[in-house]
């Protein structure tokens, strides 16, 4: 145990001390940063108050009881918004007469909202509004116009001018002019309640016969938080498994070819030395991965980037920490999978420029489990990624999809790892015997006859 213990640590200081995993790091964290801070950087240079606040102009015309109407409305949805999500966080719901408007906002709280809007206390002229635009003393203005048609009651044409595109703010305007509309149409025919049936959008899903009689679980909701977490832990699987399993088979070949092995192997039994050097890397990869999510953690706890995400309708508490768990565990079990086939194939190699051809067909399995991922994120349910969540190969990423994307019950999940878990013993064993021999064996690649007829002489 002292041994394996030994063997861990030197792999993992000797990695770590390189200038290669330093640099990888360091510009990799860099990149995570410049990526993170990039809609920071657009709303800091689109001209809006460093509040958040929008400062908006009225040119009304002839429709100054309209323009009060939508003023109102729009302050109405962000008020609706505040109480709906303390609503939400407490089981209840709350009804509004302005659906449209607040739906553009729920989901936030008074501190989560960075779209305030304030309003002209008095309508303008087009001309002036545009010089205040000019001047930055006005983030956008509202604009009534007459309608294209014949009847000059019909509801004017309402139009947000503006130099920055910013979707919340147009969702809020819509929202509350759609709300104005439905009032303005059906005043003093409808109530409140039917106005908010009017103005509540109509979803229409997708549903399989066993599920609509109750013979399945029934679809969970679509979250863009969860399909981003999902998203980004398929790319950080392949990623790290890229890197640290060619890390393995290119510490072993290396080895092997300055024939320093030959002394090791009279110190450390081969078994030893294969699990201390994959478990070594793994600790490795598990700091990189540590200092990316660290960065990561850190930019999501500043204030300026809730109001970020907020502004994208993307919230933190939205995320399934049971997807991040089970990724996490898919992760290891991945990695020490693929590892010990990696560090097989690194033993059977004498010299390291055979090394890129000799690991090509595990090339081709890890980019066979994230294609199947990527390709399969926007349908997890289907009978492709059914299967492969039972292919061990394949399992860590689209067991996953289903997980945080699509439905997959406990004991699936519990099959799924224990066949990760087989085939890691399976794989693990066959690895260390082609190790105990193929670190030994110089000169050309061994044939599958020489190397099974060399594993039939050592036992495990």
């Amino acid at each position: 145990m002292n041994k394996m213990g030994a063997v861990i640590s030197f792999t993992y200081r000797n990695k770590v001390k390189t200038k290669a995993f330093r640099w990888t790091t360091i510009l990799l964290a860099l990149l995570i940063i410049i990526g993170l801070n990039i809609p920071y950087a657009i709303q800091l240079f689109s001209g809006s108050s460093s509040d958040g606040t929008i400062r908006i102009g009225i040119a009304s015309g002839q429709y100054n009881d309209i323009a009060d109407d939508i003023r109102q409305a729009s302050d109405e949805a962000q008020q609706t918004a505040t109480h709906s999500a303390s609503g939400m966080t407490n089981g209840s719901t709350v009804n509004s007469t302005n659906t449209d408007a607040s739906s553009a906002l729920a989901g936030s709280t008074d501190e989560d909202i960075p779209t305030k809007l304030t309003w002209n206390n008095e309508p303008q002229a087009v001309a002036q509004l545009n010089q205040q635009l000019e001047q930055k003393e006005l983030d956008g203005y509202l604009l009534l116009r007459s309608g294209t048609g014949t009847d000059k009651e019909a509801f004017p044409t309402v139009t947000y001018v503006s130099d920055n595109d910013d979707s919340t703010v147009q969702a809020i305007l819509q929202g509350a002019a759609q709300a104005v509309k439905l009032r303005t149409i059906a005043a003093g025919q409808l109530s409140d309640e039917q106005l908010t049936e009017l103005g509540s959008p109509v979803t229409v899903g997708t549903v399989s016969p066993d599920k609509l009689n109750g013979g399945a679980a029934a679809d969970k909701p679509f979250s863009v938080e969860n399909f981003i977490l999902v998203y980004m832990l398929m790319v950080l699987f392949f990623i790290s498994l890229t890197m640290t399993g060619n890390m393995v088979a290119a510490e072993i070949t290396a080895e092997k070819s300055s024939r320093v092995m030959e002394i090791l192997i009279t110190s450390v039994s081969p078994l030893t030395q294969m699990f201390g050097k994959i478990i070594g890397i793994f600790l490795v990869g598990l700091t990189q991965m540590g200092i990316y999510a660290l960065v990561f953690g850190i930019h999501l706890t500043l204030p300026y980037y809730q109001h970020v995400l907020a502004q994208f309708d993307l919230h933190v508490s939205n995320l399934s920490w049971e997807v991040a768990v089970f990724g996490f565990i898919y992760y290891i079990l991945g990695y020490f999978l693929y590892s010990t086939l990696y560090a097989a194939v690194g033993s059977i190699v004498s010299r390291t420029e055979d090394l890129g051809q000799a690991v090509s067909l595990l090339t081709v399995l890890t980019l066979a489990a994230f294609y199947i991922g990527i390709f399969s994120i926007s349908k997890p349910d289907t009978l492709l990624v059914r299967i492969a969540s039972y292919i061990p190969f394949f399992s860590p990423t689209t067991s996953l999809i289903r997980l945080g994307l699509g439905n997959i019950a406990w004991w699936e999940i519990a099959i799924s790892m224990l066949i990760l878990l087989v085939s890691i013993v399976i794989c693990g064993w066959i690895s260390a015997k082609i190790y105990r021999t193929g670190v030994l064996m110089y000169g050309k690649r061994p044939t599958w006859k020489e190397l099974r007829k060399a594993m039939k002489a050592y036992k495990i």
